[in-house]
């Protein structure tokens, strides 16, 4: 095998064990706004260190105006849709909440269509509406199951997807001036410090004494996040980001097998269903529309 696929596939496994992490968090006491709180820092640290070592000129804002784009990035992308995800993840269960996540690229088409003025293609149709009707049979809406649908983490994981969509608007704009390292290191910066004053540090700081705590935190920013952006960077640079966008689609697998054999939750042939929809709309939209034309790349981090 190709061995940038192997870092591509490494990376999308490492952001299939976010649930994992969160899981254990939420039963140590911290709710999805605190773990996004951790995940921010860890990661922001982890990340700065690496630039530092790494490549310290990348550091070095072109423009003070340019922090404008990280302020999207990283507030009403980073910190929302983690927790909307995070939330969903609480509220229902991994697979359910991954799956809906998965719906990034539809809201990506849809922004990029009123923004951008990109075309909506037969072939971005019709993988919104595979995506749509995977949604569906994910939340219980097809056939109706009002024990499986609850609209309260349907609308969070819906939110993760729509904030997850926006990152790529973002950056968008700061790719013209900054690589996409810069780009997410920035991003986990400034959310980072716009967290710092929400975090309940009166009643919540004992807890970050705990050795087990602080595993599971390191870990969420280390693992799922700053190693496996960086693992997935290094092999994006090596081939084609349409190609590298379908190989991350093992993220929702390795998540699904996670709740159900590890956290030992539901998760029907009717909800598998949806999950191979939603993922094949992925895989649809990205063979397709990214044939020569333009290289897009929604799953920067996740």
């Amino acid at each position: 095998m190709n061995k940038a696929f192997i870092y591509i596939i490494l990376g999308a496994a490492l952001w299939g064990t976010i649930g994992w992490y969160v899981k254990n968090l939420n039963e140590l006491g911290f709710t999805p706004m605190e773990v996004v709180t951790l995940r921010a820092w860890t990661t922001a640290i982890i990340l700065l260190i690496y630039m530092l070592f790494r490549s310290p000129k990348k550091l070095k804002l072109q423009s003070f105006g340019d922090i404008k784009y990280f302020i999207g990035t990283g507030i009403f992308s980073i910190i929302f849709f983690n927790y909307c995800m995070f939330t969903a993840i609480d509220l229902s269960t991994i697979p359910v909440a991954t799956a809906l996540l998965y719906t990034a690229p539809a809201f990506v088409t849809i922004l990029s269509y009123i923004l951008f003025k990109e075309p909506l293609t037969r072939i971005k149709l019709l993988a919104l509406f595979i995506t749509l009707l995977g949604t569906c049979f994910i939340v219980g809406l097809i056939p109706l199951n009002l024990n499986a649908f609850k609209i309260t983490s349907v609308l969070f994981g819906i939110g993760s997807g729509l904030g997850y969509a926006l990152y790529s608007i973002f950056s968008k704009f700061a790719l013209k001036k900054y690589s996409s390292l810069s780009i997410t290191t920035y991003t986990f910066m400034i959310a980072s410090v716009t967290l710092l004053p929400f975090f309940p540090y009166q009643t919540k700081f004992h807890l970050l004494l705990n050795p087990t705590v602080l595993l599971y935190a390191f870990g969420l920013g280390f693992l799922p996040t700053a190693l496996a952006y960086i693992v997935y960077t290094y092999g994006l640079n090596q081939t084609e980001a349409s190609k590298a966008s379908i190989l991350t689609t093992i993220e929702p697998v390795v998540a699904t097998l996670i709740g159900v054999f590890i956290f030992h939750e539901a998760f029907t042939f009717i909800q598998l269903i949806g999950m191979v929809c939603i993922i094949g709309s992925v895989i649809l939209i990205q063979a397709y529309s990214n044939r020569p034309i333009k290289k897009r790349n929604w799953e920067s981090v996740s």
